[in-house]
């Protein structure tokens, strides 16, 4: 089947990102790119890829079939609607834009022109995040009861458009907005019932850089997402609790251990010193009610983004990525800015 010609608007660290994909892509060819900056189209074309001279004569290429966009954050929808209007299918980097007005306009746009127009989620292929997924589908450990979700680091907010509150940037935009989305493709988009968030502003005071944000669920199940730049010791990646027991994984490059409790109670539970006493209730069980295992790391291709997006355009499949879903996602970063700023848990139902 002949692959679908995609352009790439934006030739940055996301952009060059999506080029090599397209480059690597069994359903998908690069036609070229578009940037800006003259130094970035002058880059692209070095490694041996068209660069076009306007944005305009970008989009009047009759052979684009679709545009992949990837600058910042506040210029997406001017340029998601610009494509759509020219007859192009749209991925947009995330997160998608920043208000609902915004994104409701683009989701219109797509509709009238019949075109497909999603988000770039490619975090959902993270297999440290599916191994979560897989202990919560599977019911391996019981009903899942909370998920610690972490990214930490120690270098504080790239030193670009990110810093800067008028692009939108900010980690609650840049990782937050991955995080949240893999909590509610755990939990369920329509079971999220209220948000409660605190900031950091450590390095940055324009813009958040860390934060830690509370999910709540309809059916009690909770998920707290944290991001740190200024973290010289960082948390595990994740930390899930069950009614059967826990998973711990330290890092995405690693495993994640299972603790599976097969007997409740023991015949004898003998009391550990503690600094200040004696105590039973933080006494550590032994194999006899308790099994550990390894959760193998899940197989992922990120390229199956591209795949259903181009299944979608061709009316094959529905995307991956939804409208309501872009929705729901953006709503919750708008209600953890409002947490922030009242400290007040911020209801969504």
């Amino acid at each position: 089947m002949k692959k679908m010609k995609f352009a790439v608007i934006g030739y940055g660290g996301m952009g060059g990102w999506h080029a090599e994909r397209l480059q690597k892509s069994d359903v998908a060819e690069l036609a070229g790119v578009y940037d800006i900056r003259r130094e970035r189209n002058e880059l692209a074309e070095s490694r041996g890829i068209h660069a076009y001279a306007s944005l305009k004569e970008l989009l009047a290429d009759a052979s684009v079939d679709a545009v992949t966009i990837a600058v910042p954050n506040d210029a997406h929808e001017e340029i998601a609607v610009r494509a759509l209007n020219a007859g192009k299918h749209v991925i947009c980097e995330k997160p998608v834009t920043l208000t609902l007005d915004s994104l409701d306009r683009m989701i219109d746009a797509a509709n009238a022109n019949g075109r497909v127009f999603t988000t770039h989620q490619n975090r959902r292929w993270d297999v440290d995040y599916l191994a979560m997924k897989q202990v919560r589908d599977s019911g391996m450990l019981g009903r899942v009861l909370n998920i610690e979700s972490r990214i930490h680091g120690s270098r504080g907010i790239p030193s670009d458009w990110r810093g800067e509150a008028s692009h939108g940037g900010g980690m609650l935009y840049d990782w937050g907005i991955h995080l949240i989305d893999q909590m509610l493709m755990i939990f369920g988009f329509e079971n999220l019932e209220s948000v409660f968030c605190v900031c950091d502003h450590i390095t940055n005071r324009e813009v958040d850089d860390g934060f830690r944000l509370d999910l709540n669920f309809r059916g009690g199940e909770r998920a707290t997402v944290e991001v740190g730049t200024y973290n010289f010791i960082a948390m595990p990646r994740f930390y899930l609790r069950a009614e059967k027991g826990t998973v711990l994984l330290p890092d995405w490059r690693e495993e994640a251990t299972a603790v599976r409790c097969t007997h409740w109670h023991e015949s004898e539970v003998l009391p550990v010193q503690t600094a200040a006493g004696l105590t039973k209730t933080m006494a550590p069980r032994d194999g006899v009610t308790t099994e550990t295992f390894r959760i193998p790391r899940p197989a992922s291709d990120v390229h199956d983004f591209y795949r259903n997006f181009v299944k979608a355009a061709r009316g094959e499949a529905e995307q991956l990525v939804t409208h309501a879903q872009m929705r729901t996602d953006l709503k919750a970063i708008l209600a953890a800015f409002e947490s922030a700023e009242t400290g007040k848990t911020v209801s969504l139902t």
